[in-house]
């Protein structure tokens, strides 16, 4: 399932935490690194845990948990160990090489907990050694943070983003070659609505397949700006349609409107069709499976 919009909610606010899967985000991050204070990571480790293992809390949203790379396996044990907390993926924050992802896969495992990890690169080392990091087995997204790169590399951030471009880019790039996600980064300015759409719409045509959010009423904003346009969803049917023909017919190609389709257009298809069903705008009662 794709993840348009990624929400972050901090660790230490149990009660943001609960109400998180109303935002109507694909995926929830509860957050025990930057949101979280030194100070409060115990406090943070226990309203997780607790949260997570409460029967009554059972989103449809993928729940996440990013993790302090610095204390990973504290904070697994607080969460497992101590609760059995139910997640279903790991954010790790500034990764920085494949060995990175593979210890946390490691750890995941100590504990029983072979879930997903989602790969947050947002240093120039781990932007340089992004392919490897995307390539990780545990490894099912990398996500791209603009903000502590920008800090990394003692650049200026500016509203056109050129001095994160390259980055940005190459992030993309390396996940489609691993088959993984690419998770754009946060807009900061959760209350520039016109301004994130332009973002997202911008990180989609790169290639990436969802959106990082700081605060729920960005959620909308971003799953609508994933969400295909009307003209693409008909295409999109048409290709599907003549593809399930071809197919019965024993045809390896086929024309629609016009131009000949391959592998990469019926790829291209598929995608809008997944991202039209997760906004309710594709006809589920057709069979084009």
């Amino acid at each position: 399932m794709p993840r348009r919009s990624v929400m972050f909610s901090p660790g230490d606010r149990p009660e943001l935490m609960r109400k998180a899967p109303a935002a109507g985000a694909d995926t929830i991050v509860f957050d025990l690194e930057d949101a979280v204070a030194p100070g409060r990571k115990e406090e943070a480790r226990a309203a997780v845990r607790d949260v997570l293992t409460d029967p009554d809390f059972d989103p449809d949203a993928e729940v996440c948990v990013r993790v302090t790379g610095t204390e990973t396996y504290r904070d697994l044990e607080a969460l497992v160990d101590d609760g059995d907390a139910a997640f279903d993926a790991v954010m790790l924050p500034k990764a920085e090489s494949a060995d990175a992802v593979e210890q946390l896969g490691d750890q995941l495992r100590e504990h029983d907990r072979s879930v997903p990890v989602i790969a947050l690169i947002e240093t120039a080392r781990g932007v340089l050694r992004a392919e490897s990091i995307a390539d990780a087995e545990p490894t099912d997204a990398v996500a791209f943070g603009a903000e502590d790169l920008s800090a990394d590399l003692g650049a200026t951030r500016t509203d056109e983003g050129t001095e994160v471009l390259y980055a940005r880019e190459k992030t993309v790039a390396a996940a489609a070659a691993a088959g993984v996600d690419a998770i754009d980064t946060v807009y900061t300015d959760f209350g520039d609505e016109a301004g994130l759409a332009e973002e997202t719409r911008f990180a989609a045509t790169l290639g990436y397949d969802g959106k990082m959010a700081i605060h729920p009423s960005q959620v909308p904003v971003i799953n609508d700006a994933f969400t295909p346009e009307d003209d693409e969803i008909a295409w999109a049917e048409r290709v599907l349609s003549a593809r399930d023909a071809a197919a019965a017919d024993d045809r390896g190609v086929f024309e629609v409107d016009g131009e000949m389709i391959d592998a990469p257009l019926i790829a291209q298809a598929e995608r809008v069709r997944e991202y039209a069903r997760l906004a309710g705008e594709w006809d589920g009662d057709r069979d084009d499976e």
